[in-house]
């Protein structure tokens, strides 16, 4: 059997995020693992630490590759990103999941096409609904 080496790597920096949401360890690892499943993703582990006097990360590692996020709640922002190989598993669909949870006021967004040769980078596709 062969495999391609295709892969897609997106990566998001939110603004204004609710600090609840941001500051709870246990909350986002839920919804981390909920978003590689709404992707079609296989979840292998799951690693996830809350930080004194704030803050959390959470790592979701697939089979496919990672979805991941690092909170800063004192500052609303939070960085994530999901790198899926393969083309049956979109990393699109679990960081679109994760924003409809978060609901931030303002998101930065790149794409990186991996495997192919020489990296690219595109604007994804963000949902409207999302960044209300």
């Amino acid at each position: 059997m062969e495999y391609s080496t295709f892969g897609r790597h997106v990566a998001v920096d939110t603004w204004g995020v609710d600090f609840e949401l941001l500051n709870s360890a246990e909350f986002l690892q839920a919804q981390m693992v909920e978003a590689a499943e709404s992707c079609g993703a296989t979840v292998l582990s799951v690693q996830a630490k809350q930080f004194e006097p704030q803050g959390a990360t959470v790592l979701v590692l697939l089979s496919e590759s990672h979805l991941s996020i690092h909170t800063y709640p004192e500052k609303g922002f939070a960085a994530m990103d999901c790198y899926t190989c393969g083309e049956t598993v979109d990393p699109q669909m679990a960081i679109d999941y994760m924003l409809s949870v978060l609901k931030p006021k303002t998101v930065h967004a790149k794409k990186l096409v991996r495997g192919m040769g020489e990296l690219k980078v595109e604007e994804p596709v963000m949902q409207q609904a999302e960044l209300v």
